[in-house]
């Protein structure tokens, strides 16, 4: 349950941040808050994640409904899962619902953190949280799955 509120909150802050972002970006277009290196830049992302496969929205919903309803069956199937497997799922789950609600509603995913400094794709609070989540689930598998797998022989 925990999780669940978890996912939640990512997504009622991703909504919000997304908000302010179409309401006070969209029509300078970018607000630098440290010049050259960090600024809030407003974008129509037509693709999935930073930038990619853009106008392949329709696929990336169909992605990420998918990696959701395995999700849950996962999450329904499989007892006494460790807080990093539990906090990558969530975090993913809510970043890919962030998303795929933009692309949805809009047609677009809005998109606003943008590091000049390192000329990195612009983002949003949901892909940092796909991020953080596949970091998390990369690091329990390579460093915590075998353990986890011998302690719990049922699953």
């Amino acid at each position: 349950m925990v999780y669940f509120l978890v996912g939640i909150a990512i997504l009622v802050v991703d909504f919000l941040t997304k908000i302010l972002a179409k309401t006070h970006l969209s029509g300078p277009g970018s607000i630098p808050l440290i010049e050259g290196v960090f600024h809030l830049t407003y974008v129509e992302n037509k693709g999935a994640a930073f930038g990619i496969m853009q106008g392949r929205g329709l696929f990336f919903v169909a992605v990420a409904v998918s990696f959701v309803a395995v999700v849950l069956w996962i999450s329904v199937r499989v007892k006494n899962k460790p807080l990093l497997l539990n906090l990558g799922i969530s975090f993913m789950t809510a970043g890919a619902l962030g998303n795929v609600i933009d692309l949805i509603v809009y047609g677009y995913v809005v998109d606003f953190l943008d590091f000049y400094l390192i000329n990195f794709p612009v983002f949003n609070v949901a892909d940092i949280f796909v991020c953080l989540g596949a970091g998390a689930l990369a690091v329990f598998f390579v460093f915590f799955e075998e353990k986890w797998r011998e302690e719990n022989k049922s699953v």
